[in-house]
């Protein structure tokens, strides 16, 4: 198990939809062990395959107490009206902006054994659910924002000392 270096926004990585897992050998057995533990760095909610430069199907998440990973995950459920919620991400470092996010969402996928696994809840869970599944879609959390405040955004990525 190794803390990945986490891909910073620029990377074309970041931009590419995942792959679906396929088989689940010990390449994607090592994969997860990273994920999980580059997740256990303190002050992380979640880590997308891509993140670590995999354009893999998978991500880990740390929220609450809850650590664990998912292969395949696909958001099936939402509920509540989006709102503006103070999101920042790893990938896009020192900024931190309103996205739109539901207050509840459920993602469903599979485990490193290949059995369904369903992940759920509301709050900081339901925002790490969305945002992590964005990351393996090719979406950073820098295209939920408002037009006006993307615009700034994008301004304080390109003035940023790691851009």
């Amino acid at each position: 198990m190794t803390v990945r270096e986490i891909r910073l926004y620029g990377d074309p990585v970041l931009r590419t939809a995942c792959a679906e897992i396929g088989e689940i050998d010990e390449g994607v057995r090592a994969l997860v062990d990273d994920l999980i533990e580059t997740v256990r760095v303190p002050g992380r909610a979640g880590v997308a395959a891509p993140q670590i430069g995999v354009g893999l199907r998978a991500f880990s998440y740390n929220v609450d107490g809850r650590v664990g990973a998912i292969l395949n995950p696909r958001v099936v459920e939402v509920r509540g009206e989006a709102a503006p919620t103070g999101e920042g991400c790893l990938s896009v470092p020192g900024l931190w902006h309103d996205a739109l996010r539901h207050p509840y969402a459920r993602v469903e996928g599979i485990d490193v054994d290949g059995r369904p696994v369903i992940l759920e809840g509301e709050g900081l869970f339901a925002q790490m659910l969305q945002h992590e599944t964005d990351h393996l879609d090719g979406m950073v959390y820098l295209q939920r924002l408002p037009k006006d405040t993307r615009r700034i955004a994008m301004r304080e990525v390109r003035e940023s000392d790691w851009f």
